[in-house]
């Protein structure tokens, strides 16, 4: 069964991918960028095209979600991570084949500077994707409250754990354990951590690790800025990026007055 780590972007789905990633699928615990390829996006154009479905056409990609994740399910039966930025609608999953959701959240006010700065867009232009909701075949995001709220849906299944990617920053130890609990008790195996793992994966996946890590090796994930023709690295500011240095009240207060509700009941207001 699926394990879904579901975020809006640039939230920290990659950060805790590759924590996850060093854990369970490494010798040792130490990270390093091939190993966050174990863990894929979903939905994923090759997972699709070996079963024949023509991921040029969004409605017969969309209505076979479950039928691709069937086929992934019968032929492993082991836990499989897998990543997205799509809200949780109808025909994306089932009860049948989530095991349970890991959903990472980050305070509005920073992913905004974030994403705008990855895909190389204004403030503005990051402002108007986040409120109104975008969404195509690869990847239908919902706009940054509605991603948000539809995943709680397992919460009443007792499948969902929300993570804030402040807590993967600043309580790194105490968050992953967190985590992995999470994990096993869906599982239903007796809890255990390997402290070798353990203390290596919160070493190499440090934020400060990976964006040296990033400058020696490159990291397939980063994007090109269109008008300058640079890589915009992946690794950027992380925890030290600070809305309340960089934001403008105009955009603030249009976030918080938006997203009130949701940011209220996440302790950002």
């Amino acid at each position: 069964m699926i394990i879904w780590l579901a975020s809006y972007p640039k939230s920290g789905n990659t950060l805790l991918r590759s924590m996850l990633s060093a854990y369970f699928f490494s010798k040792d615990g130490m990270y390093d960028f091939p190993l966050i390829k174990k863990i894929k996006q979903f939905p994923h154009g090759g997972l699709f095209k070996k079963l024949g479905i023509d991921i040029t056409n969004e409605k017969e990609v969309i209505d076979n979600y479950i039928n691709v994740q069937n086929a992934i399910i019968n032929k492993s039966q082991s836990i499989k991570f897998f990543k997205t930025h799509s809200f949780l609608f109808k025909e994306f999953t089932s009860l049948e084949n989530t095991l349970g959701v890991i959903y990472i959240v980050r305070d509005p006010r920073n992913v905004i500077l974030s994403f705008s700065k990855f895909m190389s867009l204004s403030i503005e232009e990051t402002l108007e994707f986040m409120i109104k909701g975008q969404g195509n075949g690869s990847v239908w995001t919902g706009n940054w409250s509605k991603n948000f709220q539809s995943w709680k849906q397992f919460s009443n299944y007792n499948r969902y754990l929300l993570i804030k990617y402040e807590d993967l920053i600043s309580n790194r130890e105490q968050t992953f354990l967190k985590i992995l609990r999470f994990i096993h008790n869906l599982s239903k195996s007796k809890f255990s951590v390997d402290q070798d793992k353990f203390k290596n994966t919160i070493k190499t996946t440090d934020f400060n690790y990976l964006k040296n890590l990033e400058k020696t090796k490159g990291f397939s994930e980063a994007r090109i800025n269109p008008s300058t023709g640079k890589t915009v690295p992946f690794f950027d500011k992380g925890g030290d990026r600070n809305w309340q240095e960089m934001l403008s009240d105009e955009i603030r207060e249009k976030l918080e007055t938006t997203f009130k509700d949701d940011m209220t009941e996440l302790g950002y207001l």
